[in-house]
């Protein structure tokens, strides 16, 4: 990691590189149109992005509605994972869903994704529930996970 590494809130301009983020890390990967959508025309949205000397190296999104927050995504590139990248961008997102007045958050997490559940769970998520056939590409279940922040 550099020392240049910063935490910023995501502009339409980096949608490029957040597109190879997610394709690198999702087998359903969100499209441009999705992503232009969610940061011009949804104003719950709110997406953070870490980036190391100019390259988008990971980003987080989260739908803010009133007190509640919920995680879209949250997405490492391979070459960056495995530096906790991933949990201060999560840390990062808490501390604007807090500065907005947020009391709880979730997600969900594939059944099979433990180095993601491990990470919900140091953070204080909790398993709060199924959602069967969550995910599309192989009907896969997904946990729903929550955290009370206050």
């Amino acid at each position: 990691m550099s020392k240049t590494m910063t935490f910023r809130l995501m502009r339409t301009e980096d949608i490029d590189q957040v597109l190879i983020v997610e394709r690198q890390s999702f087998t359903l990967p969100w499209s441009r149109e999705a992503f232009y959508n969610e940061l011009n025309h949804n104003q719950y949205a709110k997406y953070l992005v870490i980036e190391d000397e100019g390259k988008i190296a990971g980003y987080c999104g989260a739908w803010i509605v009133i007190d509640e927050a919920h995680i879209t995504n949250i997405a490492i590139l391979p070459d960056y994972r495995g530096l906790k990248l991933g949990e201060e961008l999560l840390r990062k997102m808490i501390d604007v869903a807090l500065s907005m007045g947020v009391i709880r958050m979730t997600l969900e997490v594939r059944v099979s994704n433990i180095v993601a559940q491990s990470l919900y769970k140091k953070l204080g998520f909790q398993t709060g529930g199924i959602r069967k056939n969550y995910y599309t590409d192989n009907q896969e279940d997904a946990y729903v996970m929550w955290v009370n922040l206050t």
